[in-house]
Formats: structure tokens, sequence, C-alpha cells
């Protein structure tokens, strides 16, 4: 069996500045689950309003969870010879922690020459350490590449906004541009490929496409894909813009129900595919063409 591992990184004030975003790192081939950086959410959280007075009133206005897909897994079986896996993780919303991708990254990397007794064995320590590092039980699924037809490329649900003529003007995030267009009740579910927001640290560009389902008075398509667009040039980690998001959505639309997902690209080895809901415990883990 494999030894205990180094104790998760816990330093409440861990912040992006801190970790290894950006900087030269040596890459460890032996597992080591102190590789993992754990972020608190909650500052980003008081940013767009979601603080101490959300706990007092019951907790988060969504449920939700954030999807890791990784295509990169590899250890080795008892008698030394490589396996490989897709992994799937999901991360609840609640949990007090994000995990800083490219601390991820180099944790799934340092299984590459650790011997395991199996799948199990992998499953219960990713599990251990990843539920340490977010404050929460994390959900860990393997799949071997004959059974992962699962994650295969689907199109989008519901109408693509993207072919909209509209004049763009703000690259920051302008709530303003979300309006309703009538008092009509409608159902949809509309979708962009034009989402792009930047790491909060190095400045490197994260590409998306999001879907957004609501259930309420119809909301401005040509609003809200100048929304979209205008986290051109967003510095925040992926589920910080999706909450961000949902909050705008909320606040200046008023759906009755609403659910904001993004599916963004591989990177490393690793999509990340945060979703935020009013109304739904759980979500389908559905892949887009980018990715």
């Amino acid at each position: 069996m494999m030894s205990d591992s180094k104790q998760v990184h816990r330093d409440e004030q861990a912040s992006p500045e801190t970790s290894l975003l950006g900087k030269e790192t040596q890459y460890v081939d032996q597992y080591d689950a102190g590789l993992l950086f754990p972020i608190p959410r909650q500052p980003k959280r008081d940013e767009i309003g979601l603080g101490q007075l959300d706990a007092e009133e019951g907790g988060l206005p969504f449920f939700g969870q954030d999807i890791w897909n990784a295509f990169e897994l590899s250890w080795l079986n008892a008698k030394g010879k490589p396996e490989v896996a897709v992994a799937v993780f999901r991360i609840p919303a609640d949990s007090e922690n994000i995990i800083e991708s490219k601390s991820f990254k180099l944790y799934l990397n340092s299984f590459n020459q650790t011997k395991l007794s199996g799948c199990h064995e992998l499953q219960a320590t990713l599990e251990k350490d990843l539920s340490s590092a977010a404050g929460a039980p994390v959900m860990v699924e393997l799949h071997g590449l004959d059974g992962a037809i699962a994650l295969q490329v689907v199109e989008p649900k519901g109408r693509c906004i993207d072919g909209l003529d509209i004049e763009v003007s703000h690259y920051h995030p302008e709530p303003s541009l979300l309006k309703n267009q009538s008092e009509l009740i409608v159902e949809e579910t509309l979708y962009s490929h034009l989402l792009r927001s930047n790491c909060p640290v190095t400045g490197q560009p994260d590409w998306a496409t999001v879907e957004i389902s609501y259930t309420g008075k119809k909301i401005d398509k040509a609003g809200l894909l100048a929304y979209i667009i205008s986290f051109r040039q967003h510095n925040d980690f992926h589920e910080q813009c999706v909450e961000r998001m949902f909050v705008d959505l909320s606040q200046r639309c008023k759906p009755e129900e609403l659910t904001v997902v993004a599916r963004y690209t591989r990177r490393g080895g690793l999509d990340i595919n945060p979703w935020r809901s009013s109304n739904r415990p759980d979500l389908e883990n559905r892949r887009f063409v980018r990715q």
C-alpha cells in the first residue's frame, strides 16, 4: 500500500500569487499530496456580494460543482507496468476552497512513477487528498480508455447567439448590459463560444463555451452576448467567472430558475467545467468540440 501522504497545504491566507502559477517548476513523478494548493473561495465571493449575510440567511444562492476532466493520468501497477485512465473529478461549489490548476496537474503527474495495487487504491487516494484540499468530499470517477465513451464530444443544447450582429465596447464585466426583452415568460437555453477570461496570475487566456438555461422573463440576447464578451479582459479563475455570471443574471434579469455552465478548453491535460444552478442537484458532464 502507498505510504501516508504529506499534509496538504491549508494556509488560510493562500492566494494565487503565492501558488506555483507562472513560476519555474520541477516536475515530480513520485506521489506527493503536498503539491495541491487550495485557495479559499470566500474572498472572491465577497467581491460579488456573497458574504456572511448569505450564510446567515441559509447559504449560497446556488447549487453546483466544478467538474474537472483529466486526460493525462498514469501510474504503475504492482509489476511496474504503466496504466492509463481518464478521470472525472466533481468538487462541490460549497467547498471551502478551489484547487489551483497547476498544482492539480503537478499532483496528478506525481503518480507517474508510483506503484499502486490497482484502480481502487488510486481512486481512494485521489478522493482523500482532493477532499482534504477542497474542504469537502470530492467525487472521483476513473474510466478506462475503452469505456470513456461517456466523454465523447456532443453539441451544446439550445440556441447559439454568436451570430448576432452587435457592437461591442466593453471588455470587462458589465452587468448593465443584461436586461429583459419582454414580460413574456419563457424557458430556453442560450449558448456562446465567445467567452474568454484570463488567469489572474499569468494573464494567459482561458477559452470556454458558456450555456445559460433559464425560466423567466425573456432575456435580451444582444445584451447577453455583449455581457459574455465583456469578460474578455477579466482576470479570474473559471469558477469565479461562472459565479459572477450567475449573480449578475440573477440580479439584473431575475429569472425564476437559472443555470450557468462554462466548459473551458483543456490546459495541461485538464479541463475545468464549473456549473451553478438555482435548482439542479447534479448536471451531466458533456464535452464540447474544443475540449
